[in-house]
C-alpha cells in the first residue's frame, strides 16, 4: 500500500466540503475560474515538457548505438 492511498483514506467528505469551502473563503467565486485555467496551463507545459524530454531521449538512444 503505498503513501498515497494512505492518506487518500483519511480525507472523506467532510474533509472535502471543508476543504472546498475554504477555497471559496480565501479565492472568492471570480478568482477559481483564473486558478483553474493557470493550473491547467501549467499542467500542458509540463506534459509537453516530459513529452519533449522523452522524444530527446530516444533520439540519442538510436544516434548513440549506430
Amino acid at each position: 500500500m503505498t503513501l498515497l492511498s494512505v492518506m487518500l483514506g483519511f480525507v472523506g467528505p467532510w474533509q472535502i466540503i471543508l476543504i472546498v469551502a475554504l477555497v471559496l473563503l480565501l479565492f472568492g467565486g471570480r478568482k477559481i475560474p483564473e486558478l483553474m485555467r493557470g493550473l491547467g496551463g501549467g499542467i500542458k507545459e509540463f506534459k509537453d515538457a516530459v513529452k519533449e524530454d522523452d522524444k530527446d531521449n530516444k533520439d540519442t538512444d538510436k544516434g548513440g548505438k549506430a
